[in-house]
């Protein structure tokens, strides 16, 4: 049976494919599975327990979790089940931001992992009306643990009555409000239902060969984020074995455990993995050393399409067994493909990883798309490395006159909760207006350049684009995050954040002396004509008038939880631009 409904996913697994590991997360050190039977029990109950305390089709509740893990899923399914709406949240913003966005959704109960979130939620509950009660997947002292909602759920349970409610959930119904953090503003809370969602899942799955015999995947990204949430849904469709990690700090340990076939990941872990395999290479000595630069020299050249000739292969070849394999060991041994989105990745990376046999497939989308608008595919030389791949089955993408990136399928949102003024200037036309600038190539392929919103003009009345300069200069191990400005201004200049450990190693390496704090390194004469000198060799990729004419280093981490960054680590530049005020006025006077 094709799935209309998020949830007949999980009732085709059921029915067709069941599995033993449908889900698995650890405990006390032990991986513990879910079976795909044991998912849909859980589920119902949850929707029997609901059901029981009396909540209604189009209700919303609220799911907060720290790491993704099993009981996450079991919720959203149990949830969507009887028409409620689920209204996922990221565990790193502030009480503040609950308070907004419980109320704004109107959320009747809210259900945590941990103390921490909980106690983040407690503080306002009081300032949100209609939050009836709070449930935790953790035990907490004073908080309601899942299982009592389990347990009446059993007690409860009607399977008439449940089918019953089941069949009357449609897929035009809303299934979630997804609250964008954004760079800029408040959270803006996007509407799908469950059509824009499973056709999605479908349109991606042929796009994507995940239907791969005993094949698993390790889950790290947050699910609370459409791109995950999506391809949780997908793995289920294509019974793969989904693994949660544990934490972000624990992926290496979890990849080689698990040793997954696929999975996703966003630019900036990417270019993490990278720059640990990099310094680990360039810390050998001799003849390793010349080796390891080598490879990396020959895995820069990949081309998808074999276009390098024999001698290439042979060279790779070896490349791949001197050094590439062991980066591909270090992740696993098992990868076959990895799916990058939420924004763009290097080119330079996509070939690196795939040289090493862990090919990276481009995307493109938004949360307003449920979230796949384009992908690369592997297969049929439809992978074009610079490209975020062609339109999935269902979605016709055109380029306005100003370059806008215009879409239309059925994967679009219904619009913007309690915002229909934003949701017609979004929606305005046929099409859905993406915000990001972008050119369709010759064959077909997609090529995001910028955003729309972040273009900025000169003073002398030049457009820059300041996302593809970033792209390239955040390429030197020096720089850990960069941010190009200049609005107005005679010339584009950048805050760069360095990468502090790296920045040591080069002290250490050139025997320079060293105020050995954020400040001091920050303000170091030899650093800043070293990354000055770096950033001068992208020169030739751009017009004189893109290249990036001074810098400042600032003395701190940019971060998620300081506001640097949005939960899927992009840049927030209204942010970083107030934090850092003074440091872009000492550049322009």
């Amino acid at each position: 049976m094709k799935p209309k409904r998020i949830f007949d996913i999980l009732v085709n697994q059921v029915e067709q494919n069941p599995i033993e590991k449908c889900l698995s997360m650890k405990k006390n050190g032990i991986w513990e599975a879910t079976s795909t039977q044991e998912f849909l029990n859980k589920a119902n109950q949850i929707t029997s327990a609901f059901i029981e305390l009396g909540v209604k089709t189009q209700d919303k509740i609220t799911l907060i979790t720290s790491a993704n893990r099993t009981e996450w899923s079991i919720f959203d399914m149990g949830i969507l089940q009887f028409g409620g709406v689920t209204v996922p949240l990221y565990p790193t913003i502030s009480s503040a931001d609950y308070e907004y966005i419980l109320n704004h959704s109107e959320s009747a109960y809210c259900v945590v992992s941990d103390e921490e979130i909980y106690n983040k939620v407690f503080s306002i509950k009081n300032k949100v009306k209609g939050l009836k009660d709070i449930y935790s997947f953790e035990r907490i002292d004073g908080c309601k643990h899942w299982s009592e909602l389990l347990s009446l759920g059993k007690k409860k349970l009607n399977k008439k009555k449940l089918e019953k409610v089941k069949s009357n959930v449609s897929p035009e119904d809303l299934a979630t409000i997804i609250y964008t953090s954004g760079t800029t503003g408040i959270p803006k809370g996007v509407m799908l239902n469950h059509h824009n969602i499973v056709s999605n899942v479908l349109s991606s799955s042929i796009k994507i060969p995940l239907n791969i015999d005993n094949s698993c995947t390790l889950s790290f990204l947050p699910v609370c984020h459409i791109f995950e949430r999506t391809f949780v849904y997908l793995y289920i469709h294509n019974s793969l074995e989904v693994y949660f990690a544990e934490s972000l700090e624990s992926i290496p340990e979890n990849l080689k455990e698990i040793k997954p076939h696929f999975i996703t990941a966003v630019p900036r872990l990417l270019e993490k993995i990278y720059d640990k395999f990099y310094e680990k290479g360039n810390s050998l000595k001799g003849y390793k050393k010349i080796i390891f630069k080598w490879a990396i020299k020959i895995a820069e050249q990949y081309d998808p399409d074999s276009k390098n000739g024999n001698w290439y292969k042979l060279k790779l070849n070896l490349a791949q067994k001197l050094v590439l394999n062991k980066w591909k060991d270090a992740l696993g041994g098992d990868i076959k493909l990895i799916a990058s989105g939420s924004a763009p990745l290097q080119t330079r990376l996509i070939r690196l990883f795939t040289a090493a046999k862990m090919p990276i497939v481009e995307g493109y989308g938004l949360t307003e798309t449920s979230p796949v608008l384009t992908f690369n595919d592997i297969r049929n030389n439809e992978l074009k490395i610079g490209t975020v791949g062609k339109p999935i089955q269902g979605v016709e993408i055109k380029i306005a006159e100003d370059g806008e990136i215009l879409c239309k399928g059925p994967n679009i949102m219904k619009g913007y909760f309690k915002d229909p003024e934003l949701t017609e200037n979004a929606m305005s036309g046929e099409f859905f207006h993406t915000g990001d600038i972008g050119i369709i190539d010759d064959d077909g392929f997609l090529k995001i350049t910028d955003r729309k919103k972040q273009i900025f003009k000169t003073s002398g009345g030049k457009y820059i684009a300041p996302q593809v300069i970033e792209n390239q200069l955040k390429q030197s191990i020096l720089i850990d995050q960069v941010m190009v400005v200049g609005e107005g201004q005679k010339m584009p200049a950048a805050l760069i954040q360095p990468n502090f450990y790296q920045a040591r190693l080069w002290f250490k390496k050139n025997a320079i002396t060293y105020e050995n704090s954020l400040t001091g390194i920050c303000e170091n004469k030899s650093l800043i004509e070293e990354i000055t000198r770096e950033i001068k060799t992208h020169d030739k990729n751009f017009g004189s008038w893109e290249s990036v004419k001074a810098i400042k280093l600032t003395p701190e981490i940019w971060s998620i939880e300081e506001g640097h960054l949005t939960p899927t680590m992009k840049v927030k530049r209204k942010v970083v631009t107030n934090k850092y005020q003074s440091l872009i006025k000492e550049i322009y006077e």
